[in-house]
């Protein structure tokens, strides 16, 4: 069986191997679990993220992956119509909140909040940004679309619910 080492295997205690699929093609991603609960995600890029309970160090769990991947993917859709009216060096945080339903074990709702700096528009340019990012959000995002009707999603971009 032909195994690919982690760009983490020359650290001790880091030993495992990611197994090869027949299947790996574009997109593929995989994990190997490195110890109790914990994993080791890997890209076709050779990009590694550990995967844990909240309680592993130097982890996120699933949960906070996907709440990344969700704000990730929000601010890489909207990142060039924002960059065209705001220039390319504009400094913006996207957070996303929420717990799991601890009953139902699964995400409700998560909240976007995309912290970026309006206030050097006027009141109808900054309406008409936020409209924009809005639809740049909602045609582009694949992880939102991809969890839309199973998960609650709601934006506020610079204070404004949208």
């Amino acid at each position: 069986m032909t195994t690919i080492r982690d760009s983490t295997a020359d650290r001790p205690g880091h030993e495992h191997a990611h197994q090869v699929s027949e299947r790996i093609g574009p997109g593929s991603v995989s994990v190997v679990r490195t110890g109790a609960r914990t994993y080791e995600g890997l890209n076709e890029r050779g990009s590694t993220v550990r995967i844990g309970p909240a309680d592993a160090e130097d982890c996120f769990t699933p949960g906070e992956l996907l709440k990344l991947a969700l704000i990730g993917c929000a601010g890489m859709s909207a990142d060039r119509v924002t960059a065209r009216r705001l220039g390319d060096d504009f400094a913006v945080t996207i957070w996303a909140h929420g717990r799991s339903d601890h009953d139902e074990n699964r995400y409700r709702r998560i909240e976007e909040e995309v912290l970026v700096d309006l206030s050097g528009l006027e009141p109808g340019e900054r309406a008409v940004l936020i409209d924009v990012m809005e639809k740049a959000i909602e045609r582009g995002c694949t992880v939102a679309r991809s969890v839309e009707g199973s998960i609650e999603l709601a934006t506020t971009i610079d204070g404004q619910p949208v």
